[in-house]
């Protein structure tokens, strides 16, 4: 068996990339790449953010949303924050949409809503790290730079049979990954290393027996490829409590406040609520008739569990609380709420 010193992975990898590239809406494929399509690097940017942390299933849908009623990043950029966060609801992690929305404007306003095409000017763009400046610069640019996510991790330890856990193995499998990275087609093979992580390679029973690296694979040899990447087992979540308060007026309008810019769902439209800790005290916005549901949401963040007990209350037509956002029926629209939020409200309407 040749190991990957001498096999030529990158060539059998855009092989087999060439015949069995995945379809997505983001994606110029290889054939129409030969035939001199270029990726829009907005398409590719948009992408990359929502993908993080996220499945390509469930970002699909929100893609095409998102590209639909925003096509450009000029588009984006010129957007109500409102609208953008109520579009990102579903995918997670709300400063990235925030991040997004800066991003976007930073290239309207000072790059003439173009991207810039190499991996330091990306990386200094809002929002944008190491990883999505270089699969930007590799995928959109085809430029010749290293990509490494978890797909690519699990390939490059299992093809060097690297038995040192995640994250500290990080620097290592980044290493092996920019020695296979081609001066010809990096995007093309980045995007091939993915897609054999995605679909043979994967977490669970790989199909060595039609995978193209198969031949110098270390870990097929020692019959470790399943075990592989190893992991630094995670701590468990804990779990925090909270309290939202739902009140709505006899005409329909509802009351919401505006979260702080910083911290989980910073910048959004919410219901007023207490804090989430271990003990968080009962704090309605302001006195009234308020009236616990007999549920509660379960909602779970990437660091910690949550469990909201919700309060509702009606209130007369002229009731205006200091501080508080009121929409009347017409502009309130449930599903421009963070998720956590948006459950809350159907909970409410018994849904």
């Amino acid at each position: 068996m040749r190991d990957s010193s001498e096999f030529d992975v990158s060539g059998e990898l855009l092989g087999w990339y060439d015949c069995h590239a995945r379809e997505m809406p983001w994606r110029v494929s290889p054939t129409d790449r030969a035939a001199g399509v270029l990726p829009d690097p907005y398409r590719v940017w948009l992408s990359e953010v929502m993908l993080q942390q996220t499945t390509v299933a469930a970002v699909r849908d929100h893609f095409m949303r998102f590209t639909t009623r925003w096509p450009t990043v000029k588009a984006l950029a010129a957007a109500p924050d409102d609208q953008v966060m109520g579009e990102w609801a579903g995918l997670g992690y709300y400063a990235r949409a925030r991040n997004l929305l800066k991003c976007a404007r930073v290239v309207a306003d000072e790059h003439g809503g173009q991207f810039p095409d190499t991996y330091e000017a990306l990386l200094a763009l809002p929002g944008i790290g190491p990883y999505t400046a270089a699969a930007i610069s590799a995928i959109a640019f085809d430029r010749p730079e290293t990509v490494l996510d978890g797909n690519v991790e699990r390939v490059m330890a299992r093809l060097h049979d690297i038995h040192d856990p995640l994250p500290g193995s990080k620097p290592q499998l980044k290493d092996k990954a920019a020695a296979h990275t081609p001066q010809a087609r990096p995007g093309d093979y980045a995007q091939a290393v993915m897609d054999l992580g995605a679909t043979i390679c994967t977490p669970k029973s790989p199909a060595c027996g039609i995978c193209p690296l198969r031949e110098p694979c270390r870990a097929r040899k020692a019959g470790t490829q399943a075990d592989l990447p190893r992991k630094t087992p995670k701590k468990p979540k804990p779990t925090r409590y909270g309290h939202v308060y739902i009140a709505q007026r006899r005409d329909g309008a509802v009351l919401l406040e505006r979260r702080p810019d910083k911290g989980l769902l910073g910048g959004m439209l919410g219901w007023p609520g207490s804090d989430w800790s271990d003990a968080p005290v009962e704090t309605p916005p302001f006195a009234a008739d308020w009236h616990v549901l007999p549920a509660e949401v379960r909602h779970t963040f990437t660091h910690f569990h949550l469990i909201l007990r919700v309060w509702t209350t009606d209130l007369p037509d002229d009731t205006s609380p200091d501080g508080l956002i009121i929409l009347d029926k017409h502009q309130f629209r449930p599903g421009d709420l963070p998720t956590v939020m948006r459950k809350a409200h159907d909970l409410w309407r018994g849904r």
